[in-house]
């Protein structure tokens, strides 16, 4: 996955339907504050916080953002790099949501636990950030 250096905004201010829009915006702000990281724009729509480089066991690599989410239009994306497995008793508390290996899809953020998901989403950025990825070799690159 690459950055590709364009404006965060302008790719936000064109996501549809409004609901996405609006979610895309309060996950925006939320990981600003809780990464301390501006969104850069990644291959696929995706807007990440921090960058790392990642290699598992079966020699995959490649880099990645550490924390990230994509508004798609059936639900947005939240990608956690420790995957979902972590978190699997806040997820119990987060409300509505499908999960797939390392995503959240939830389709409306007015019905979950926004301070849940801000609990999960910082356990994975602390995770990575502190080393303690068990799972792939991880180096944090920015």
């Amino acid at each position: 996955m690459n950055k590709t250096g364009a404006d965060v905004g302008a790719h936000l201010a064109e996501v549809a339907p409004e609901r996405r829009r609006r979610d895309a915006q309060t996950l925006t702000d939320m990981l600003r504050d809780l990464t301390g990281r501006e969104p850069e724009l990644w291959s696929g729509g995706i807007v990440g916080f921090g960058s790392c480089h990642y290699r598992y066991p079966t020699g995959n690599e490649g880099d990645s953002p550490i924390v990230a989410f994509a508004p798609r239009k059936t639900a947005t994306t939240v990608y956690l790099l420790d995957g979902v497995g972590a978190h699997e008793d806040a997820l119990a508390g987060l409300g509505p949501h499908k999960t797939g290996a390392g995503c959240l899809y939830l389709s409306d953020l007015d019905k979950v636990d926004l301070d849940v998901l801000e609990g999960i989403v910082a356990a994975s950025w602390r995770g990575i950030v502190e080393g303690d990825a068990d799972y792939a070799e991880i180096t944090p690159t920015g």
